[in-house]
């Protein structure tokens, strides 16, 4: 049988994101109804300025990259 390529996707119709990191502007609330901390399952809230999400309970902040969040105690930012 043979190879048939993948087809071609036109990407011109894709739009930049926020910002040279491709931060989304805002987090979507549904994912923050089904995110929790790692450290203490509590609630997360979006700080729009740091493009992080944070959790007050374990006083730290999770970097969004790419639009995606990285759930991981180690990469999180220690609030003071």
């Amino acid at each position: 049988m043979p190879y048939d390529s993948p087809p071609t996707t036109n990407h011109s119709s894709l739009r930049p994101m926020s910002d040279t990191f491709h931060t989304p502007a805002s987090v979507d609330p549904r994912l923050l109804e089904v995110l929790v901390c790692p450290v203490t399952r509590g609630k997360l809230t979006y700080d729009r300025e740091r493009h992080e999400l944070v959790s007050k309970g374990a006083r730290l902040a999770y970097p969004i990259r790419d639009g995606v969040p990285i759930m991981l105690p180690e990469e999180a930012r220690t609030l003071d």
